[in-house]
């Protein structure tokens, strides 16, 4: 039986505030900036992180906690003053397709963005619009690689302008905007509006919000983080990216497809 857009906002509220704890953070890629009290320790280690937030959970806790002690647990001061030859460390990192040539250049462009583009924040504050996040992701990568870099490093940051769900920059985005009483997002960055934010879209979530028949785009990509977006600004018009505690959640823990 079909249900309500009424019954189903009362589902996904309770899980929503089951998953919403700080019982969430350890087992996931949000405990990485979680180890931070600094502002930009904790945009750049949630970035790295997100960066390559894909795979087992575990491998992707395991290094980037290894990209940190690389970074000296120190990752804004090291992406600011470290050395070539302390760049060279990287060496050897891997995790999936993403490895120590993508970390090193990461790393570079970031420090480009915080001396020359006003940091992080200040990039999507800058190319937001009324209602999306999206255009300003698109222009991150714009500014991300206008350092010399090889083709081969494009494809670690995705452009919803090339219909990518940019599934990781928005859980970033989530992370950095997201604020409420939880204890699981930071909500540092208080020049943008949770309302703005898009769902970060992956397999978990997706098939929760086709089973619930909340999606009906087969494809995980921009078109269909678009759907999302609009129902779940239906569900909550300031805080719509909440749900995504219980899509994921849902997804990931009771096993549901």
């Amino acid at each position: 039986m079909k249900l309500s857009n009424a019954e189903l906002k009362e589902i996904l509220d309770e899980k929503v505030e089951l998953y919403n704890r700080p019982g969430f953070i350890e087992p996931d890629p949000i405990s990485i900036p979680h180890r931070y009290i600094l502002k930009e320790d904790i945009e750049i280690s949630g970035f790295l992180a997100a960066a390559i937030a894909w795979g087992n959970r575990k491998m992707i806790l395991r290094n980037a906690g290894r990209m940190m002690e690389l970074l000296d647990d120190s990752p804004f001061d090291f992406v600011m003053n470290a050395s070539e030859e302390e760049f060279q460390r990287m060496e050897g990192f891997v995790h999936r397709t993403f490895n120590s040539h993508d970390l090193v250049y990461f790393l570079k462009a970031l420090r480009h963005i915080y001396s020359n583009r006003g940091g992080l924040e200040t990039i999507f504050e800058e190319n937001k619009t009324e209602d999306s996040l999206q255009p300003a992701i698109h222009r991150l990568n714009t500014i991300f690689f206008e350092l010399p870099h090889s083709k081969r490093t494009v494809r670690q940051i995705s452009d919803p302008d090339k219909g990518s769900a940019a599934k990781k920059i928005n859980m970033f985005l989530r992370w950095m905007v997201r604020k409420d009483n939880k204890g699981v997002d930071f909500g540092i960055w208080k020049s943008i509006s949770p309302s703005i934010l898009s769902c970060p879209l992956d397999i978990h979530s997706g098939n929760v919000a086709r089973s619930f028949g909340i999606l009906t785009r087969k494809q995980n990509d921009a078109k269909a983080v678009a759907e999302l977006d609009a129902f779940l600004r239906d569900m909550d018009r300031d805080d719509p990216v909440k749900y995504d505690f219980a899509l994921f959640g849902i997804g990931v823990s009771e096993n549901m497809k």
